[in-house]
């Protein structure tokens, strides 16, 4: 049974924090989305819910919940906060059986799910902005890859998402979400749309699974580790950063020649198909030297 509760009522939350001795804290980012049209504009991004699985990441009191419920699907919320736990369990969704609660940090218990049941269709989150990047980053170098995921997030973590090459956003984290995914900002939203206001802009994103992979799995982690070599300083160019992994520079300079990547370029101006290109080299003379912990 899901309850009947005004998520749109600062008042009413107020209310319902005060009855149950529970404050917001700045340790887990908590900021309540109220606005009802910008939550219904947030599901409409997942696409069809009926009958599909989600995972939801730091909850609350259920506001976006109640959404994707009302949506039709199954949903496994994850959250931290005792309190909310509490509420979500004991008053919003009393026998409900298409929701089912995770109590503690996602960061650390995903991955138990994960290994038991697989990927979920659909990952739909209101997420922590202190832990936002860490989080979908954890999922794509653990290899959960559902066919959607939909996040508000820090607006500025988006514009990183969705970062053109040789741009002052692309990063590493560009790189490593779009591995798997085609993202793109579906809206922004205003600071008034939350109790309380967030200091920073907020924008949904769309993670979209791409037709068709970019990079063969055996080749991901060789990507995402060479990815945090080029990526750590990024004022050094890409023989530099990579001088520490254990080839001879007249052996790194071939091998940059032969990805088709000029050794004196820097990190964010190296597009995907040449950050590919580069990881398939590295993983053909790693073979060839039988040393591949040298690279990792």
């Amino acid at each position: 049974m899901i309850w009947d509760f005004d998520y749109s009522s600062v008042s009413a939350i107020a209310k319902l924090l005060e009855e149950n001795g529970l404050s917001m804290t700045k340790k887990f980012g908590q900021n309540f989305l109220v606005s009802q049209q910008v939550l219904d504009r947030i599901v409409s991004q997942c696409g069809g819910l009926e009958g599909k699985t989600v995972w939801e990441i730091g909850p609350g009191i259920g506001a976006l919940t109640t959404k994707l419920l009302k949506a039709g699907a199954a949903v496994t919320s994850f959250e931290i906060d005792h309190g909310f736990c509490r509420i979500l369990r004991e008053k919003a969704y009393i026998e409900e059986s298409r929701f089912r609660l995770v109590e503690g940090d996602a960061l650390k218990n995903w991955k138990d799910l994960y290994n038991k049941e697989g990927t979920p269709d659909v990952i739909c989150a209101n997420l922590p902005y202190n832990v936002g990047s860490i989080f979908i980053a954890s999922l794509i170098e653990g290899r959960c890859v559902p066919q959607r995921m939909v996040y508000t997030l820090q607006s500025e973590v988006v514009q990183r998402m969705c970062a053109k090459v040789g741009g002052e956003d692309y990063s590493g984290f560009t790189v490593l979400t779009n591995i798997d995914y085609e993202n793109r900002e579906a809206f922004r939203i205003k600071a008034g749309c939350f109790f309380p206001p967030p200091n920073v802009d907020s924008s949904v994103v769309v993670m979209q699974e791409r037709p068709e992979k970019l990079v063969p799995e055996e080749l991901v982690p060789r990507l995402v580790s060479l990815v945090r070599v080029l990526f750590s300083q990024r004022r050094k160019t890409v023989k530099n950063n990579l001088k520490g992994l254990g080839l001879k520079n007249e052996e790194l300079g071939k091998l940059l020649a032969t990805a088709g990547v000029p050794s004196g370029e820097r990190a964010e101006k190296l597009s995907m198909d040449q950050l590919i290109a580069l990881t398939k080299e590295f993983e053909y003379a790693t073979h060839c030297s039988h040393s591949k912990e040298t690279f990792e």
